[in-house]
């Protein structure tokens, strides 16, 4: 376990009473409200500095309202210092007046639209897709990238064309973890990470394998080889609660983490688990 507190640049926070979240028709015990204090009892003896939100699927239209929401949970715990709200950006230019409302909301430092939920294999990499992206540039306004593996060529050809756009990978790409499998995994791996404006969260690992016969031994490779591809300078520590509940719990992941990075050194673990996330989603900036 890390022997400083740490920064979690991957929480979600809910609340079913308040806005729909259709998907967890497949999840339902993941159906509940989920609040900063719940984080922190899920948490228990992980201290956690500060953390991001990032956004839950919610229905849309509610997008908006959901980044307000949070908005107003940040007021009350400091330690919610960023979030990653939802928008749909294959509206392309058209999506700019829902991207001002975003800005409203001091705590916002990116934007994600699920790629993953997305049976066309050109979602991402449509003209209009790409315009909205562009937009992220000019605020400073990085993009969480959520896929599963298989998508990832299409992910490399839509990444090559905003060079100017800050990237994060979700989940380490979700790779076939409960079937065993690496490739063609880690060639599209090491190609994102050729790309400059691109980090890695290592984060929902142990929900891609077999909820209840993983093994940390089985999760170890996967993290490795993403700590080795990207570098301790592009990689930061993501909980994925309460998704990670699915799998386990939220100690035993850092546990997991830090095991894996043992050998590492002081400098290197305090950039993963701290200093990169607050680097990368400027969650210093008084803004």
């Amino acid at each position: 376990m890390p022997d400083f507190p740490i920064v979690d640049s991957h929480v979600h926070l809910c609340d079913p009473s308040r806005f729909g979240y259709d998907w967890t028709k497949n999840a339902p015990s993941l159906k509940r409200t989920v609040l900063p204090a719940d984080f922190t009892k899920a948490a228990g003896k992980v201290e956690v500095d500060r953390f991001v939100f990032v956004e839950v699927d919610v229905n849309f239209p509610q997008h908006l309202e959901e980044a307000e929401w949070v908005q107003g949970l940040a007021l009350t715990d400091k330690r919610l210092a960023g979030m990653v709200a939802a928008l749909p950006l294959e509206r392309g230019k058209a999506i700019e007046a829902e991207l001002d409302q975003l800005r409203r909301n001091k705590v916002l430092r990116a934007v994600r639209r699920l790629i993953q939920t997305h049976a066309d294999p050109d979602f991402c990499i449509r003209p209009d897709f790409i315009a909205g992206l562009k937009l992220l540039a000019r605020h400073d306004l990085a993009f969480d990238i959520c896929i599963l593996h298989h998508q990832m060529p299409n992910v490399i050809k839509m990444v090559r064309q905003c060079p100017e756009v800050r990237f994060v990978l979700d989940h380490i790409g979700k790779p076939g973890i409960k079937a065993g499998i690496f490739d063609p995994w880690r060639q599209h791996l090491k190609e994102l990470a050729g790309l400059p404006n691109v980090h890695c969260k290592i984060s929902g690992v142990s929900t891609e394998a077999d909820h209840k016969n993983w093994t940390r031994e089985q999760l170890k490779p996967y993290i490795a080889y993403t700590i080795d591809t990207f570098g301790f300078d592009r990689v930061m520590y993501g909980g994925d609660w309460h998704v990670l509940e699915l799998a386990g719990t939220y100690p035993e992941w850092v546990d997991i983490v830090d095991w894996v990075v043992e050998g590492a050194s002081d400098e290197e673990k305090r950039k993963l688990f701290h200093d990169n996330a607050i680097d990368f989603y400027r969650l210093d900036s008084a803004e």
